[in-house]
C-alpha cells in the first residue's frame, strides 16, 4: 500500500461509505476519516494506526484485516459484520488531522451520529476521542469510560483515540479500553 502526499491530498474532504452491518451490536466511532482512510475507503487505514492491532490484542477480532489500496476485502469486512461490529465517524469529511475540524462540524456531526444510532440501533456505542466527544456533544466535563447517559438508547462509552498522536496510550491500554464496550455489547466473552 502506498500513496504519495499529492495523491493523499486529492482525497481531502471526501467521505467514505458506511462500514456498518444491518444490525450492529457494537459501533466504534472515530473522529473523522483520515486521508489514508479516504484513499482506501476502509476505516482506520493509515499504516501505524493502532485501532486494528488493539482489537486483535483485546480478542475482539481474531486477526488483522488486510487493507490494500482498493479497500478492505470482503472476507475481512465479513469478520467485522459477522461479529456485529460497525465503524463510523462523528464527522464524515476526510482531513489529514482531526484538529482541522471546526467545533461546528463536531456539533453537526454529533447530531448526525445520534440520528444514525437511532436508525442502526446498536447495543453499545464507543466514541474514540474524548476531546472530540466533549466538543461535539457539548459535554466539556465528560470523562473517559462508560457514560451515565445513553446515545439514542445505546450504552455509551468514550475511549482513547488510537492515533499515534495520542502517544500516552499504549497498545495494551487501548486494547483494555476497547475490550470493555465489546464485553458490554456481547461481542467479547466475559
Amino acid at each position: 500500500m502506498g500513496f504519495s502526499r499529492t495523491e493523499l491530498e486529492s482525497f481531502r474532504d471526501r467521505e467514505i461509505p458506511e462500514f456498518v452491518p444491518p444490525h450492529p451490536r457494537l459501533l466504534f466511532v472515530g473522529i473523522n476519516p483520515g486521508l489514508w482512510t479516504a484513499a482506501t475507503g476502509a476505516p482506520f487505514a493509515r499504516p501505524g494506526n493502532r485501532f486494528y492491532p488493539a482489537l486483535v490484542a483485546a480478542g475482539i477480532i481474531p486477526r488483522l484485516p488486510r487493507i490494500p489500496d482498493d479497500g478492505m476485502p470482503d472476507e475481512d469486512r465479513a469478520m467485522f459484520f459477522d461479529a456485529g461490529i460497525g465503524i463510523t465517524s462523528i464527522v464524515p469529511r476526510a482531513t489529514a488531522r482531526a484538529d482541522e475540524l471546526t467545533r461546528q462540524e463536531l456539533l453537526d456531526g454529533a447530531t448526525r451520529l445520534t440520528a444514525d444510532v437511532e436508525r442502526w440501533r446498536p447495543l453499545v456505542v464507543a466514541v474514540l476521542g474524548l476531546t472530540a466527544y466533549r466538543q461535539g456533544f457539548d459535554r466539556p466535563r465528560a470523562k473517559a469510560g462508560r457514560q451515565d447517559q445513553s446515545l439514542a438508547a445505546a450504552e455509551l462509552w468514550v475511549l482513547p483515540n488510537p492515533s499515534g498522536l495520542n502517544a500516552h496510550e499504549t497498545l495494551a491500554s487501548l486494547a483494555a479500553a476497547y475490550a470493555a464496550p465489546a464485553r458490554a455489547a456481547g461481542v467479547l466473552a466475559g
